[in-house]
């Protein structure tokens, strides 16, 4: 493919995905497939001599899209959703046409100086302290992580090295082995202080934990993947009150905040701390650059090498999905949007509460409605599946206080009060064909 062939290609693909966002609440949500369904439909081998565009394309809709779980469905409300947009759409061509690695200053300035900048600006969308920004006086600031759960393990690892590093100085005799293997990770259900837990967006009370954390020299890292995209509203802003005495946060912009996965923003208190746990310095990787440092705190431990932010050495580009994003949207778009699918999770809620044959399971603050059919797991359990095989929409549960419950996320782009009322007509329409099966089973047996 020359770049002739590309330009008409790469438009023929926008056009494709444009129209596959367009009518993806036509399609079955979920899809009707069993394990195993995709080998049988393609060779057992790759092909030998090069195949046309036009038969890989016409492979898409056959192989590919029967076995695709739509997340951008306005009928998706199972996990939290991936919430991408068309700028942020663009802005992964850009970066994947640029192509580059952005690991060392050098290897790509753009990249690196990008997201510094973007962090900093979502940053102060959230309203974190000064002491998380790069472009202050403080030692602090920000990185994109491939995910949540990849933040917290950079923060346990850098916890661990600097918890290694104190004991050392007091007592240079010990060894790391021996002072490993008396490490202890203090954790809840969820691994770490959490604002809006994955199954029914709790929030843990932060501004209580840090104080303690503090003083007894305990890294506190806070996960708000979810909940925390909503901090960019003031009235939810209160929910991060006591973030100051933490060491790490993170959030997924990929969640909540229409940038595409993978985006997970995390800032430090302290870069040094999560900088000297990754730092590797090849001379392959040095430039004539090295030190110089284009934050303002130069004086600070500070690396502009991302490649010392993480486990991974090679970065993509991500910083410009943000860039497009904030920008398009600005941050009065980004509000709305989230504030719009609040309001939908309400509606829904209220929904539930006017049925006596439904309870909610859970406060909903946010975009999560938890809910159960009155009754049993087994009867929860048996209108999950019903949900799931008829495909028109998609539900995930989880255990609260050892019960059954269905999550009812709200985060599509698309979603809008149609398709909530829709799905709660499919979901009672379902519960009363199970009541009613339920009802005559009982009357036979009596």
């Amino acid at each position: 493919m020359d770049a002739a062939e590309f330009r008409r290609r790469g438009k023929e693909m926008v056009d494709f995905v444009a129209d596959y966002q367009e009518n993806i609440e036509h399609r079955r949500v979920y899809p009707d497939v069993e394990p195993g369904y995709l080998r049988s439909m393609i060779p057992s081998e790759a092909p030998l001599e090069p195949e046309s565009y036009e038969d890989v394309l016409r492979d898409v809709d056959r192989v590919i899209m029967p076995g695709v779980t739509h997340w951008l469905s306005p009928h998706f409300y199972a996990y939290y959703a991936n919430s991408t947009s068309f700028p942020s759409i663009l802005a992964d061509l850009l970066s994947s046409g640029i192509g580059t690695i952005g690991f060392t200053w050098a290897a790509n300035p753009a990249c690196s100086e990008l997201e510094t900048v973007m962090l900093d600006w979502l940053g102060k969308m959230l309203q974190l302290p000064e002491d998380f920004l790069s472009e202050t006086q403080g030692q602090g600031g920000g990185v994109i992580q491939g995910t949540a759960s990849e933040a917290t393990l950079m923060a346990l690892l850098s916890a661990r090295l600097k918890t290694v590093k104190c004991v050392q100085e007091s007592d240079p005799q010990r060894s790391e082995a021996d002072i490993i293997s008396k490490l202890i990770a203090y954790t809840s259900e969820e691994f770490c202080a959490t604002l809006g837990t994955t199954p029914c967006c709790a929030f843990d009370k932060i501004d209580e934990l840090g104080p303690i954390c503090n003083a007894e020299n305990i890294w506190m890292h806070i996960d708000a993947a979810y909940a925390g995209c909503a901090f960019i509203c003031p009235e939810f802003r209160p929910l991060l009150n006591g973030v100051e005495f933490a060491d790490s946060f993170s959030i997924n912009p990929n969640k909540f905040l229409l940038v595409g996965f993978d985006c997970s923003a995390m800032w430090v208190k302290k870069s040094a701390d999560l900088t000297r746990a990754f730092q590797m310095d090849p001379e392959y990787l040095k430039h004539e650059h090295q030190g110089s440092g284009w934050c303002n705190h130069l004086h600070q431990p500070y690396s502009t090498h991302k490649i010392h932010w993480g486990i991974p050495m090679a970065r993509r580009f991500r910083s410009l999905k943000l860039w497009f994003v904030f920008r398009m949207y600005g941050l009065r778009g980004l509000q709305a949007f989230i504030r719009k699918h609040v309001e939908l999770a309400k509606t829904f809620e209220n929904l539930v509460r006017g049925d006596n044959n439904f309870e909610i399971c859970a406060e909903v603050v946010m975009g999560l409605v938890c809910f159960r059919l009155k009754g049993s797991d087994e009867l929860n359990k048996a209108l999950l599946k019903q949900i799931t095989r008829t495909g028109k929409i998609y539900l995930v549960p989880c255990k609260l206080r050892g019960r059954f419950v269905l999550r009812f996320v709200v985060c599509g782009r698309t979603t809008e009060l149609r398709h909530i009322q829709e799905a709660w007509k499919h979901i009672t329409e379902l519960s009363s064909e199970l009541l009613q099966n339920l009802f005559d089973h009982e009357g036979k047996e009596n």
